[in-house]
């Protein structure tokens, strides 16, 4: 007898609402447990979910652009004893006859919860275009939520009856639905949907033509970008009334946000349109060149990990009043104790490094300075009592920063071995949001490429980062009469300066060293 097993999201930590970028399969192929089924991506990892048996795809309840959480449907497996079933598309759907008689719907708001008077802020079909039930129709956004209304049904949009800018709350008629034989539409509808592409926006808002005080009073809800371009805007400070969208009909895209803030226009809304710049200062585009007419060039796109964190970083620079501290640790002896440690484990199949002991450094730096381990929360520092160290992890896709959770109840064996297995969780891919959540402190370590110094970006919320490079041989004078050869390793703690000041980070690199250059202490 055939089972039929429902493939749901599996526990993918606190990510809720992640949309589905690509669907991996479709119905009637044979697929091994593990074999990856969908791709997610969030606005921190891209991620696959596997299969959880063997089978055969049988219908799939999902397409890409779906949002989904714990728990969503996204296919029908049929066990690999079964007898692969025919496939099914759900998502198909059959076309109205043509004799069927033309109907007009008013497409209204839905049941919105208690949202009332929410603006427009995009519009995504014209009249004219062809719909299928669920396709989105418009994008709302109150001040907690961005949310798209979509079709009820399948057909041809009539009559747009809103605008962007207009306040909209249920029942209200957005726009008109024609179903069954669209042979004979109104010329107006026609004329939209045969009219040529523009470059302005497909909306029938005052986007183009509104009065200037009108545009620069709602610049966030007039201007053609999408949830994520708008949020990544708030997050940077940037007017988005201002930019320029590069992506289809001019669509702002989130490199178009980011490329603006980058030029130096991050400044706030009201300060760029009362001065015409940042300080008094005019600002200048971002420059457009042809590379070609220098030389040979190669254009290759940014690897997703890339394009995810080039905008978590960029706001996190913009947001945080960054301070670098830089130091030195002496850490003749505890090399010497690291080789030796690794030759009396050699048979484990582990090594350490010397971040496993910079884990448990920053662990007791953080107990003995606890607004390093610490967030803001509006007005307001979280002051954490758990130790979830992260280090960053140089991939060939991108940077990535895995978590040791609980560092303070590990050793440093334990920690070595953690992060080895996560490092190449990390290299293959195939780490779990989960598994890179909960940071309260970041190592970044370089000791393994060069370098002496560099300022590490904090990696938002998080409130401090320490950097380390290679280590180096030196000839110091402690006592300022004899000296000595010592193994120095370069420190750099960078440090939100709204939380802490220059006094506690320099307590924190002194103390920090202090561990390293004596890990006895760490039992004081």
């Amino acid at each position: 007898m055939s089972q039929t097993i429902e493939v749901k999201i599996p526990d993918i930590g606190d990510f809720k609402n992640v949309p589905i970028i690509e669907i991996l399969v479709k119905p009637g192929d044979t697929v091994k447990a593990e074999d990856p089924l969908v791709t997610l991506e969030s606005d921190k990892a891209t991620m696959d979910i596997p299969s959880p048996a063997a089978g055969t795809v049988t219908e799939i309840k999902a397409k890409a652009g779906d949002k989904v959480s714990e728990g969503t449907l996204l296919l029908l497996l049929a066990s690999a004893d079964a007898a692969p079933a025919q496939p099914i598309l759900s998502i198909a759907v059959a076309p109205a006859p043509a004799s069927s008689p033309r109907g007009v719907a008013d497409v209204r708001i839905p049941d919105i919860g208690n949202f009332k008077d929410v603006p427009i802020i995009e519009i995504l079909v014209k009249p004219g275009d062809t719909v299928k039930a669920e396709d989105p129709l418009i994008t709302l956004e109150s001040d907690k939520a961005t949310m798209d209304i979509p079709a009820p049904m399948r057909g041809v949009v009539g009559e747009i009856k809103a605008k962007v800018g207009d306040k909209v709350s249920e029942g209200t008629v957005i726009l008109t639905l024609i179903t069954g034989d669209v042979s004979a539409l109104p010329e107006t509808v026609v004329a939209a949907a045969n009219a040529p592409a523009t470059n302005a926006p497909p909306s029938t808002g005052p986007t183009a033509a509104a009065p200037e005080s009108a545009v620069d009073e709602g610049a966030f809800k007039l201007a053609y970008a999408g949830p994520g371009a708008r949020k990544l805007a708030r997050e940077l400070g940037v007017d988005i009334g201002k930019v320029t969208g590069t992506g289809n009909n001019g669509r702002i895209l989130k490199e178009d946000v980011a490329n603006f803030a980058k030029s130096g226009a991050a400044a706030p809304a009201a300060t760029a349109a009362s001065t015409g710049g940042v300080g008094g200062i005019e600002l200048l585009p971002w420059p457009q060149v042809d590379f070609t007419k220098f030389g040979p060039v190669e254009s290759k796109p940014l690897a997703r990990i890339k394009k995810i964190s080039a905008a978590n970083l960029h706001r996190n620079w913009v947001m945080i009043p960054h301070v670098t501290n830089h130091d030195e640790a002496d850490i003749t002896d505890l090399e010497a104790f690291r080789v030796q440690l690794n030759k009396e484990i050699e048979k484990s199949g582990v090594k350490v490094s010397m971040l496993s002991f910079m884990i448990k450094a920053a662990v007791a730096s953080l107990k003995k300075f606890p607004e390093f381990n610490a967030s803001l929360d509006g007005e307001n520092l979280i002051l954490k009592q758990y130790y979830h160290i992260g280090f960053a992890a140089d991939t060939p896709n991108g940077l990535v920063v895995p978590v040791i959770r609980d560092a303070d109840k590990k050793g440093v064996v334990d920690i070595a071995k953690e992060m080895g297995e996560l490092a190449k969780l990390a290299r293959d891919g195939k780490l779990k949001p989960d598994q890179m959540q909960g940071g309260t402190f970041t190592i970044s370590s370089l000791g393994g490429i060069g370098g002496t110094y560099f300022t590490p970006i904090i990696n938002a919320p998080e409130v401090a980062i320490m950097g380390v490079c290679r280590s180096y041989w030196k000839q110091v004078s402690p006592d300022g009469k004899q000296s000595a050869w010592r193994f120095m390793l370069p420190l750099s703690l960078s440090w939100d300066h709204r939380v802490i000041d220059g006094a506690g980070a320099a307590r924190f690199n002194v103390y920090f060293a202090s561990l390293l250059a004596d890990m006895r202490r760490i039992l004081i």
